[in-house]
């Protein structure tokens, strides 16, 4: 048979594996699908023996494939007319007698035991050659020893010689033979290397000059020498590092190995900042969150109190020698609408304590791996986050930050629950041997100071808010946004935009009309952000006008618009249809429509507000009650609880027992949009009822907020500061409240003095019906009930 020669020096191409060539390596006359792949000897001849191989044209590419057919014997080699060496050549079928064949079938298997060792031995470079020979096999139809023998002398790394001998060796009996004769060699080259590592290794110390990858590794043993490990850590580390030891630095195992180790010698098992804590630093300490914060007395009463256990411990271990001092740091929720300080307040916090700080973004993190770590056999394990902030900061007792713990992920996915991980983290009498799952052995947690942050309770699980110290920062009013604005975020906003400091004014009458009409937050945020619009404002009008200004540019309350814009916020009070009247001791009221009544909301994210009410009567079958607005089940509850107790007492209130057969009424909460629900508008609605069916008007700089019983007794709700908030806000000057809140109010909500708000405090629905109609000729009720 005659087939078109390609010779290629120091490469050889066995039956039943693959070659790739570029296009250039093959001459453009050899056009045949069929091609007699010959080595090339360095004296330039042609080997006796060579492989037919198909040709695979590879689309779009500069290559081509060549795919081994089987062994060929050349005759002879003529030129032809084209230039091209053309070769006749004989099939070479692989010969294997009977008497042998049991024998090759028991040489294979040796075969491929020896050369499983040798690939393990050579690591990553072996897991490398398996790929290929089990891709081999797989691409091949392998149903002889003797392709068996082939695919493994293609893939193993055996050098030229030892190629061609077994390309030009026919008997698969004999083949067999010289191929454990070669694979049993390299593997006792390589057991020797692997054997005389050690030894080398404990010989060269960790400044020599000699292996580079051995010095590391010794370097590496010193270091978990010198840490501070319980005896159950040392055994475990003492057994990796063997295991280091005895592998070769090219298999897959050995970077794992010393990648664990490394993480290990890194964790602050015992360094700490020092903390000689005196008077002098308590004192400071409060001094530096008083300059950074406004307000938030209690988080800083808190910390004063750390502060303070610690010198009265160290104290007293001074008196007593014996006695250790337990640190057991607080763990500390900080539960707030956006924009209050709650993060800056835990970066002053590290600063106050002279602490270093590290911060965890705990928002959509939805594997309990991240919190626990990720076991070590998984590929690119690693530890959790808590671990990885510990080796970053370098010591064990840092401030640690753990930011938006209530947007931590639940637990309805396969990968486990976060929060429930969270619980042996945030637990003082278990995180002393906190057990990353990366790591395998107790970590002590307990000397980190723990600061969580959320925007709100509701979706943290109750186990975990046990475990945490809640401490709950509120919005700001009006006076206190002002102050904040004045003392911090004016001057940090002057240096950001890099106007001089001094030579730029911002009145405080000016603040308030950007806090009322330009922002409506429970938090800070966007005022800075129109802060800092209007400074930039008026630096790019001094630029524009090339004129130094003379002594301080003052901002103007008229140039707001000019700089902000209009204004996004008025007033929420209900005054489309009011007038004005002076009661007996001539104060100014504001009267709306009858069947109004401003009650008040709670938005769930710190912010107030007013929820007006409408009411109004419609001639009907009788005695029907129709609500509007979006409402929930429980709002919906308290209007048919305030339309029953109006009927109940419509005697009482002078109302006609007509009104309720020939009319229905029809309550709305405006802003249909936005759903509204929650126990605490019962008052409110019976206010609006009692206003439309007497026919008596409600001042609109009333608002009210309370729920009522069937029996007319008013019940105590939540969120009365950021709903008083919301009322100052709107320009309420007297708020009705539920008497049981008065001490609630004295607490939380001292800013009430400087707002001039009222506050009325009332039991039942008579008391507050009295104190809206208690002048000129208001109806004279019993609140005997």
């Amino acid at each position: 048979m005659k087939v078109q020669v390609l010779a290629i020096p120091q490469t050889i191409l066995f039956p039943g594996s693959i070659v790739r060539l570029s296009a250039e390596a093959l001459d453009s006359k050899k056009t045949d699908d069929k091609i007699l792949v010959v080595p090339k000897l360095e004296n330039g001849s042609l080997s006796t023996y060579g492989t037919v191989a198909n040709r695979l044209a590879i689309p779009r590419q500069e290559s081509v494939l060549l795919e081994g057919l089987y062994r060929a014997k050349i005759q002879s080699v003529q030129q032809s007319d084209t230039g091209l060496d053309i070769a006749n050549v004989e099939k070479v079928k692989d010969s294997v007698s009977s008497e042998s064949r049991n024998r090759v079938e028991l040489k294979l298997d040796k075969l491929k035991g020896l050369v499983k060792r040798l690939l393990d031995l050579s690591g990553a470079d072996g897991a490398s050659v398996m790929r290929k020979f089990v891709s081999a096999t797989a691409a091949s139809t392998v149903n002889s020893p003797g392709k068996l023998a082939d695919i493994l002398a293609s893939v193993l790394p055996l050098d030229f010689d030892a190629k061609l001998k077994i390309l030009s060796t026919t008997d698969v009996d004999k083949r067999l033979d010289l191929i454990t004769e070669m694979v049993q060699a390299q593997t006792e080259s390589m057991r020797k290397a692997v054997v005389k590592r050690p030894s080398q290794s404990a010989s060269v110390s960790p400044s020599s000059d000699g292996d580079s990858e051995d010095s590391e590794v010794a370097e590496l043993e010193h270091k978990l020498g010198e840490l501070d490990l319980t005896a159950d850590a040392r055994r475990v580390v003492n057994r990796e590092l063997k295991r280091l030891k005895r592998m070769h630095p090219s298999q897959a195992e050995y970077q794992v190995c010393r990648t664990y180790l490394e993480t290990i010698s890194e964790i602050p098992w015992s360094t700490q900042e020092t903390e000689a804590i005196t008077r002098d630093k308590i004192e400071s300490a409060r001094e530096i969150l008083d300059a950074e914060h406004y307000g938030l007395e209690k988080v800083k009463k808190r910390l004063v109190e750390y502060l303070a256990v610690m010198y009265l411990r160290q104290e007293q271990a001074k008196r007593n020698p014996k006695t250790t001092i337990e640190d057991k740091a607080p763990i500390l929720l900080l539960v707030g609408p956006p924009g209050v300080g709650k993060t800056s307040l835990a970066k002053s916090v590290a600063r106050a304590l002279d602490r270093k700080l590290h911060r965890i973004s705990l928002g959509g993190v939805r594997d309990e791996a991240e919190i626990r770590g990720h076991r070590r056999t998984y590929v690119g394990a690693m530890p959790g986050l808590l671990v990885q902030g510990l080796r970053k900061v370098g010591v064990v007792n840092p401030v640690m930050v753990l930011d938006e713990i209530d947007k931590i992920g639940q637990g309805n996915n396969f990968h486990g629950d976060p929060s429930a991980a969270m619980l042996e983290v945030l637990d003082p009498e278990q995180n002393y041997s906190f057990n990353d799952h990366y790591i395998n052995f107790p970590i002590d947690l307990s000397k980190t100071l723990f600061i969580a942050t959320a925007n709100s309770t509701d979706t943290i699980p109750g186990p975990l808010l046990d475990r945490m110290e809640t401490i709950r920062i509120d919005g700001y009013t009006y006076m206190e946004k002002q102050h904040i604005a004045q003392r911090y975020l004016i001057p940090k906003q002057i240096r950001s935009n890099g106007v001089e400091p001094g030579t730029m004014e911002v009145p405080d009458k000016v603040l308030h009309t950007i806090a009322t009409k330009y922002t409506r937050e429970a938090g800070v945020r966007e005022l800075e952000r129109q802060v800092a619009t209007l400074i930039r404002g008026k630096a790019v009008e001094q630029l524009q006008s090339n004129k130094k200004a003379k002594g301080k540019v003052i901002v103007k309350e008229s140039e707001l618009e000019k700089y902000l814009g209009l204004e996004k916020y008025h007033d929420d009070v209900v005054n489309d249809e009011v007038d004005e009247y002076a009661d007996k001791n001539g104060v100014i009221h504001r009267r709306q429509a009858t069947g109004v009544v401003n009650g008040l909301a709670y938005m769930g994210t710190g912010n107030g507000g007013l929820l007006t009410f409408e009411a109004t009567k419609m001639k009907g079958k009788g005695g029907n009650l129709k609500m509007t607005g979006k409402l929930g089940d429980v709002i919906s509850e308290s209007g048919q609880i305030a339309l029953s107790w109006v009927r109940a007492n419509a005697s009482r209130l002078g109302i006609e027992d007509k009104v309720f057969t020939q009319y229905d009424i029809h309550i709305h909460a405006p802003a249909g949009a936005i759903p509204k629900d929650g126990p605490s508008a019962g008052m409110a609605m019976t206010m609006a009822l009692v206003s439309l069916l007497c026919d008596r008007t409600i001042p609109g700089d009333i608002a009210m907020t309370g729920e009522m019983t069937l029996r007319g007794k008013i019940l105590p709700v939540g969120g009365v500061r950021e709903k008083l908030l919301g009322a100052h806000m709107a320009g309420i000057k007297r708020v009705l409240l539920p008497f049981h809140l008065s001490k609630v109010v004295r607490d939380e909500c001292k800013f009430i003095e400087e707002t001039g708000m009222e506050i009325i405090y009332v039991k039942y629905i008579w008391d507050a019906i009295r104190a809206v109609w208690g002048f000129g000729d208001a109806i004279v009720l019993d609140s005997n009930l």
